[in-house]
């Protein structure tokens, strides 16, 4: 396998890395989330306008790049590493995906403004009563050509800067999907912070009306199409994890190379020498996994789950043993908040739990590999 990005994927690598690097530095991005508004409206647009990554996945003929899932990841690998807030995921990736199902005039109206940074989206799947399942439980009740929402949608990230929203909801036909505007009658928003810094919302549906061209795709035929968003949502987190990772490791390895313990750097202990080793080790399969995930997404359904859900499950164990030896070798300086290794661990233990955690994603290997009825 040919795990090289292309020459087009490192130039848009190359560019992000820099702007980054520039303009969202470890400092900047506290001052964001401890700010009022939590996140950098100013960085959204120069996403959107200088850099054109809100319209990586958009098709052409709506003034987007036509890119795909390695074009995606990319761009999370780079945001992993600076612990970008901004919500990428639910906006240029997911209802992206999403609205490329919608009615033609719907998507026409939305991907350019997407693009164009005048849309923020929350993906809206989440409930408190799903745990990491599939079939929403939020009920839409057909209604004079249209549907009304009723329900309660969880942790939507990023759902306090959203303009809009995609909600999966049960229809008599089945699981659908809807484009739903914030400032819809019924829709009230119950928002707080996480501890890694990022901003959500619970969405509560109180016979929200949506019409007709508001259903993305046909009713009750969404179930293979989340199925396939999920897989999609998460080994773009699995991209971020790792560039969230090889942070920690970079930064740990400096550490030690400049911490002095008895009359030497501790980087020469050999004891942490093995330690940072498995480390590296780690972040490596983690990155050859999510590469290997991300060749399998336009495979058959299970080969595409099976792919996903090893690479999920060793990126979490990854991120959780990547990050306690960076805070460990840190030592007390690893868990205050001026120091950034301590955040880093943070939003991989957040990712860790977004889109299935390990448990889930090995009982999903297992129940894919040797199926109950078989």
């Amino acid at each position: 396998m040919d795990f090289r990005f292309s020459e087009e994927q490192d130039l848009l690598r190359d560019m992000l890395a820099r702007y980054l690097s520039d303009h969202y530095t470890f400092d900047a991005r506290q001052a964001a989330v401890n700010s009022a508004i939590g996140w950098r409206p100013d960085c959204w647009r120069a996403f959107a306008q200088d850099l054109g990554l809100l319209g990586i996945g958009i098709p052409e003929r709506f003034g987007g790049s036509g890119g795909g899932i390695v074009d995606y990841l990319a761009v999370m690998e780079q945001f992993g590493r600076h612990l970008v807030l901004e919500p990428y995921l639910g906006t240029a990736i997911l209802a992206v995906e999403a609205l490329q199902h919608a009615d033609e005039t719907l998507a026409a109206d939305v991907l350019p403004a997407i693009a164009a940074g005048e849309r923020v989206v929350g993906w809206a799947h989440a409930e408190p009563e799903l745990r990491y399942g599939i079939a929403p439980r939020v009920r839409a009740e057909a209604d004079a050509g249209g549907y009304r929402l009723h329900g309660r949608k969880a942790l939507v990230s990023g759902a306090p800067w959203a303009t809009h929203f995609i909600v999966s909801a049960n229809t008599a036909e089945g699981p659908t999907l809807f484009w739903v505007e914030r400032t819809a009658p019924g829709l009230t928003l119950i928002e707080s912070p996480t501890f890694d810094g990022g901003r959500t919302a619970d969405l509560v549906l109180a016979g929200v009306r949506v019409s007709a061209a508001q259903v993305l795709g046909t009713p009750g035929g969404a179930l293979p199409l989340l199925e396939r968003l999920c897989d999609i949502a998460t080994l773009a987190l699995c991209a971020e994890a790792t560039g969230a990772t090889a942070r920690m490791l970079e930064d740990t390895v400096a550490y030690a190379r400049q911490r002095q313990q008895f009359g030497q750097a501790i980087g020469s202990f050999q004891a942490l020498q093995h330690r940072m080793a498995d480390m590296y080790m780690l972040h490596e399969q983690a990155v050859a996994l999510t590469q290997v995930a991300a060749m399998r997404v336009s495979d058959e359904p299970r080969e595409r789950a099976l792919a996903v859900s090893t690479a999920k499950a060793h990126v979490d164990e990854a991120g959780r043993r990547i990050g306690q030896g960076a805070v460990q070798i840190h030592g007390g300086m690893g868990v205050t908040e001026e120091t950034a290794v301590g955040h880093y661990f943070k939003r991989v233990t957040a990712i860790g739990l977004q889109f299935g955690n390990i448990a889930y994603h090995l009982r999903r290997c297992v129940d894919l590999r040797y199926p109950a009825n078989v």
